[in-house]
């Protein structure tokens, strides 16, 4: 599997970064950041729209992010504005979730295709094979 490492910078000071892994049928984001006290400058909405732009031609992008829409949420009011921020940028809800320790995430893509529960659960399989082969991991 391959994976896209990228940083963005202004300047020489670091904005954010991303890691795209490079599957047979998606290009699934799998880590997405933005320096915390630049969030709402604009920075995420010019780095997902280049990230966009980037995988237009290729396999349909889709990440997954904590659900807005569990309600015991300690966070749930960061988590409505991420998934607005998302909902803003290209992206649309699949309707389809999974709950990992405790936390339900919400799947996104910018495809208008369908994508269903066995799609997220190839691309975990996925992910488990990669990470299970990263050095160091046992």
């Amino acid at each position: 599997m391959d994976i896209d490492y990228m940083t963005y910078y202004d300047g020489t000071a670091l904005v954010g970064l991303m890691m795209v892994l490079r599957m047979t049928r998606y290009n699934w984001c799998w880590y997405f950041a933005v320096q915390e006290e630049l969030r709402g400058k604009g920075y995420g909405q010019e780095i997902l729209t280049a990230v966009l732009n980037k995988y237009s031609d290729q396999q349909p992008f889709v990440m997954d992010i904590e659900s807005p829409f569990q309600p015991d949420a300690p966070n749930l009011e960061q988590r409505r504005r991420r998934y607005a921020f998302y909902m803003r940028n290209g992206l649309r809800d699949t309707h389809t979730c999974r709950t990992w320790g405790g936390i339900t995430y919400t799947i996104l893509t910018n495809s208008s295709e369908p994508f269903t529960q066995q799609d997220y659960d190839d691309i975990v399989a996925a992910l488990r094979a990669c990470w299970e082969n990263m050095p160091g991991a046992r």
